[in-house]
Order: structure tokens, then C-alpha cells, then sequence
């Protein structure tokens, strides 16, 4: 529940995440393909803050691409938007170093029931792990 409107607080966060992504998907109305779910806002909606992503391993380079879906299925265009790409870099897998990560400030309100979905560019070998702050 939205706490006060300016800014938003929420009352309870929502912070979800996903298992590994590996699959390429060049669709960009998110209709087809492998498609991953990242988040589902609440009941009173979410806001969303950012999305995190981490390599789990040896990739190579990719983007991710975040689509807002209103909660109906994906398979129609028409319930799908892309609201936002970024880049993600070749990493090598390492014991001693950190590997690289990348990240996406959103800052937007979610309605009730709306998903985000992400989606990588290029199939990758380790995957790369997505967190959504809500």
C-alpha cells in the first residue's frame, strides 16, 4: 500500500528476481521467443526503482531489453511495451575479481497487476541473473 504520493514510499517493498538468463530473443514486442518474468507489481501497485543485472559466469556481450506488460499474455503485441535497453558486457568468469555487472535506474510507478519482463539480445554461455527493486 502507497504510504504518501510525493514521492512514493511503499509500505511493503517488492524485490523480486530471475533464475538464469541464457536464450536470445531479437523480438522487440516481446510476442514470441523465450521470455523471462522479472516482476509483478503489487495489489496497490509498485515503483519500481531500478534492475540490476549480474553475470554469472563467461559471456559474451548482449543487451537486455525491459518490457512493461499489462498483465495479459504476452503472445499479443498490443499487451506489450519496451520501455528500455542496456547493455551488458562480455565478462569472464573469475575466483579472484569481481565480474562485471550492469544496471538500470527505472524510477517509475507500476500499475496493480503489470508485469516487466526482460529479454538478452545474443544467447549467452554462463547467463546473466536480473534483480528488480521495487
Amino acid at each position: 500500500m502507497v504510504q504518501n504520493v510525493d514521492p512514493i514510499f511503499p509500505h511493503i517493498p517488492n524485490v523480486s528476481w530471475t533464475d538464469a538468463i541464457l536464450t536470445a530473443n531479437t523480438t522487440k514486442d516481446l510476442s514470441s521467443g523465450t521470455v523471462t518474468l522479472a516482476f509483478t507489481a503489487g495489489a496497490d501497485g509498485s515503483f519500481v526503482e531500478g534492475i540490476t543485472a549480474q553475470a554469472l559466469g563467461t559471456n559474451v556481450a548482449s543487451v537486455a531489453r525491459v518490457f512493461l506488460n499489462n498483465g495479459a499474455a504476452t503472445t499479443t503485441a498490443t499487451n506489450n511495451t519496451l520501455i528500455g535497453h542496456f547493455s551488458l558486457p562480455a565478462t569472464t568468469l573469475s575466483e579472484t575479481t569481481d565480474m562485471a555487472a550492469a544496471s538500470w535506474p527505472l524510477n517509475r510507478a507500476i500499475p496493480a497487476g503489470y508485469r516487466l519482463y526482460i529479454v538478452i539480445g545474443t544467447t549467452v554461455a554462463a547467463g546473466w541473473e536480473f534483480t528488480v527493486w521495487g
